[in-house]
């Protein structure tokens, strides 16, 4: 990954973070994690999302089950 590749995805990992904020959306840290490693080229765009949709399903599972 070019530094200038590196400089974009940090700048756009910040508005996100920013955008979030403004609107009173809480960021997990693990989503602030996966985010920190996308931007700096350890993860793909997709591996990143797999890994918070992998997290959400199974926070959606326990929540399933301690209301069943």
């Amino acid at each position: 990954m070019t530094v200038a590749a590196k400089k974009r995805r940090i700048q756009a990992v910040k508005l996100a973070d920013a955008l979030n904020a403004i609107e009173g959306v809480p960021v997990s840290d693990y989503a602030k994690t996966l985010s920190h490693c996308w931007a700096n080229g350890e993860l793909t765009g997709v591996q990143m999302k797999e890994a918070l949709l992998a997290s959400h399903r199974k926070l959606a599972a326990q929540e399933q089950r301690s209301h069943a």
